[in-house]
C-alpha cells in the first residue's frame, strides 16, 4: 500500500557582494549573492528541507553541516541529488514541490524553466511537477530591503 507524505521547508540567507547569485541550480546576473557554507542557494535548500520532512529524515543541517569544511562551497544541486538517493532508500520518490522565493530583487520569471528543469533533474521528478513562483516582501523587514533572501517551500512523496 503506497502512502502519500508531505514536507515544508524554509530558508534564508543575507545578500553580500562578491558572490555569485544561485537560484535553483541557476546562476543568476545580480549586484549580490546569497552568504552561506555551500552556495547558498535559498531555494534548493528550503526545497531539500520539505523533501527531507517528508521523508521524515531530519534537515539540511543533519545531512549537510555547515561545520564540515569538506564541503564548503557544494552546489545545492548536489545537495538536492543527494536527498534523492535518500528518497530512493526509503522507497519513495518526490510527487511535487511547490516553492516560493522571497526577493525584492532580481526578477526570476525568465529564468523559472531553468530552474524547474534544474531541480526536477536533481530529484527525478517530472518538470512540470515543480512549481517555482517569486514575490517581494513589499519593502517590508530585512528582505524588503534589499539585505536578503528566503524560500518556502511544500514537497509531496510517495512511499511505496
Amino acid at each position: 500500500m503506497s502512502a502519500f507524505r508531505c514536507g515544508i521547508g524554509y530558508d534564508a540567507h543575507r545578500l553580500i557582494s562578491g558572490r555569485k547569485l544561485i537560484l535553483g541550480g541557476v546562476e543568476i546576473s545580480h549586484h549580490c549573492g546569497l552568504e552561506g557554507h555551500s552556495d547558498a542557494d535559498v531555494l534548493s535548500h528550503a526545497i531539500a528541507d520539505a523533501v527531507l520532512g517528508a521523508l521524515g529524515a531530519g534537515d539540511i543541517g543533519k545531512h549537510f553541516p555547515n561545520t564540515d569544511e569538506a564541503i564548503r562551497g557544494i552546489s545545492s544541486i548536489e545537495i538536492l541529488r543527494h536527498v534523492a538517493t535518500i528518497a530512493a532508500q526509503k522507497n519513495a520518490r518526490v510527487v511535487n514541490v511547490d516553492a516560493t522565493l522571497l526577493a525584492e530583487a532580481p526578477k526570476i520569471l525568465p529564468h523559472i524553466p531553468a530552474i524547474q528543469k534544474k531541480i526536477a533533474a536533481a530529484l527525478g521528478a517530472q518538470v512540470d511537477a515543480i512549481s517555482i513562483k517569486a514575490t517581494t516582501n513589499e519593502g517590508l523587514g530585512a528582505i524588503g530591503r534589499g539585505e536578503g533572501m528566503s524560500a518556502i517551500a511544500v514537497a509531496s512523496v510517495v512511499v511505496e
